[in-house]
């Protein structure tokens, strides 16, 4: 087996003019002023010595998020696995910048095991968006399998700070201070028993019927089966949100089963050209694969919760989003993702589901195959409808219900643009397309929404960033 690595294009995303004159942070003072020229909320309210020019500008933390997305691609990490990589390493950026804006809140006590961060020096100078963003980068780096890669998209994010003519001490300074909160949050990421998953039994294949098993054309082992046992980070347990059973296994015809089943084949079977475009652009599975003679290699896209943590870069900047309300976004949508995906993982295996693929082909036509590739784990429910739900409600408080916006998150992946009137449009619409691609029932989707937005509602509820958090689309 080969794997063909796709090359990824970076864009440079914005400029990274940093003015020498405005990326000074003081750390000491206490007078704060309010300065109505920042486009955000009109009770912001900034340090007296914060350059509001470079606070503004977002592009550097846009960046970061696009190169780790990369490198989560690069690295062919499962769905539930990148969506704990975002969270940790957007809490990290976030618990910095905050600091940059006394209405923004630090996220410890809100979230299960986080304690304060670590305070900056008292009375000298830091750069809060060079330690943010560097923050943010060292938490991915220690997080994903490419760490050279990660370790040079870092430098270069760090350098472009330096060659704005920062003196070396306060270079020096903010650097040790990005390191000093991402040690804290990795060591708070070392006790949310990932580790000793890695240790615990894989998903058994059995001959019983209705049970999940792996799916053509690379047969691989389900991912991550025991991915509920993970900490959560704001709802109590993987298990809160279960939703109600899936349709009971009966392959008789006329059957509610068999029903559902012949609904994914009958669609299948008379998609239109608008259904298919709708299933590739939010196929996000990184485990396509392909196979040619003797040989198989694997196609790299991007993650459903990367897919919609570019929705969050689209927004910000639309939304003219500074450095802090943009990693508020960042964050609170990344939270979303990973409790999203705890949730949604713990169901898919405390059901075992099989997927359409198999059935369709043993009951009612061996040769059908779904326009998208079946992923490997089992169906019970669809992560795309719980996640997509759950992002989008923490998105439209933050930037509102009726905020339109043209979805180009994966362009550079040979998808175009989408448009759409709302986040709650955009991820019903990904709910739907797994229908059209043909690897989920009804139910799967319709129980997912319905456990997202539990999931985004708790989360809306205890998670408590800024007071003025939701913005009307401007």
């Amino acid at each position: 087996m080969t794997m063909a690595h796709h090359a990824l294009s970076r864009h440079a995303i914005g400029g990274l003019t940093l003015l020498l004159s405005g990326v000074l942070v003081a750390a000491c003072s206490g007078s704060k002023a309010k300065d109505t020229s920042v486009a955000t909320t009109a009770s912001t309210k900034w340090s007296a010595t914060a350059s509001t020019s470079v606070l503004r500008d977002a592009s550097p933390l846009h960046r970061a998020v696009h190169d780790l997305t990369g490198v989560i691609v690069y690295d062919i990490f499962s769905p539930s696995q990148a969506s704990r990589v975002y969270a940790y390493s957007s809490v990290a950026a976030y618990e910095v910048l905050r600091q940059a804006d006394t209405t923004y809140g630090s996220l410890s006590g809100q979230l299960h095991g986080l304690t304060p961060v670590p305070a900056r020096q008292p009375g000298v100078e830091y750069s809060l968006p060079l330690a943010g963003v560097h923050a943010l980068m060292t938490v991915g780096t220690q997080l994903t399998f490419s760490r050279e890669r990660m370790d040079t998209l870092r430098r270069g994010l760090d350098e472009e700070y330096k060659k704005s003519g920062m003196s070396n001490a306060v270079y020096a300074r903010s650097i040790a201070y990005g390191d000093t909160v991402a040690t804290h949050i990795l060591a708070w990421a070392s006790k949310d028993n990932y580790k000793e998953m890695r240790g615990m039994p894989k998903y058994t294949v059995t001959k019983e019927p209705g049970r999940w098993v792996p799916t053509p054309p690379a047969y691989m082992d389900a991912v991550e089966p025991n991915w509920s046992k993970l900490r959560p980070f704001i709802i109590d347990s993987a298990s809160q949100f279960r939703p109600e059973p899936p349709i009971k296994f009966d392959p008789k015809k006329g059957s509610p089963f068999w029903a559902q089943m012949q609904e994914v084949y009958d669609t299948g079977k008379n998609l239109t050209e608008e259904q298919r475009n709708i299933a590739a652009f939010w196929d996000c599975n990184p485990y396509v694969m392909h196979v040619q003679g003797h040989t198989m290699f694997a196609t790299k896209k991007v993650t459903p919760g990367g897919h919609w943590m570019g929705i969050v870069g689209i927004a910000s900047r639309q939304a003219k989003a500074d450095i802090v309300r943009a990693s508020d976004a960042y964050a609170r949508t990344a939270l979303a993702l990973a409790d999203g995906f705890l949730s949604v993982w713990e169901s898919k295996y405390a059901t075992n589901v099989v997927r359409p693929e198999t059935m369709i082909n043993t009951y009612l036509d061996e040769k059908w195959e779904p326009l998208l590739q079946t992923p490997p784990f089992p169906e019970y429910t669809s992560g795309h409808s719980v996640i997509s739900t759950a992002a989008a409600a923490v998105l439209s408080e933050q930037f509102g219900d009726a905020f339109a916006f043209a979805d180009s998150a994966e362009t550079e992946y040979g998808l175009p643009v989408r448009s759409f009137t709302s986040f709650k449009a955009a991820a019903e619409e990904a709910a739907i397309s797994r229908i059209y691609g043909g690897i989920h029932y009804r139910r799967a989707i319709t129980q997912g929404q319905l456990q997202g937005g539990r999931v985004g509602a708790l989360i809306l509820q205890r998670l408590k960033t800024h007071p003025t958090a939701r913005v009307a689309a401007r």
